[in-house]
């Protein structure tokens, strides 16, 4: 059966997300490192500590706020240390702890799979969209 088969592969890989307690674990920690902020920080940070302009210029895109606000929670969730040294002016140093440097197989991983599948996924939408149109179109008339 193959239906059976691909329940069963989704829930070895899934493991007890049935179970409550887990579901909440898991979903806590997805909330954190799949944002896309924190993800594009912690790759950043794989290459070794980073001062926060040089992490601001890096991803251009982030305002200094958001840039503030994720380092502040990958830092609250162990995967970043904030070294303060005391120079004029003081200079931090945002680094990846032994966990966040874990976490950059699975982000690789991840990212590999979004750019082999990018294509794919646009069309994918493309046709979603054009048969959305068209039902639109028939409610419409």
């Amino acid at each position: 059966m193959p239906g059976k088969r691909t329940q069963e592969r989704t829930s070895m890989l899934l493991g007890n997300l049935h179970v409550p307690e887990d579901c909440r674990a898991v979903s806590e920690v997805l909330d954190r490192v799949g944002d896309k902020w924190s993800v594009l920080v912690v790759v950043m940070l794989g290459d070794g500590p980073k001062r926060f302009n040089e992490l601001r210029r890096s991803i251009a895109t982030i305002s200094q706020r958001m840039l503030t606000l994720t380092l502040r929670g990958l830092e609250r969730d162990g995967l970043v240390t904030r070294t303060v040294f005391a120079t004029i002016p003081p200079r931090v140093d945002y680094e990846l702890t032994e966990l966040g440097r874990s976490l950059l197989t699975p982000v690789d991983a991840l990212g590999r799979w979004a750019r082999e599948h990018h294509a794919k996924i646009e069309r994918a939408r493309e046709r979603f969209d054009a048969i959305a149109k068209g039902r639109a179109r028939q409610e419409a008339d």
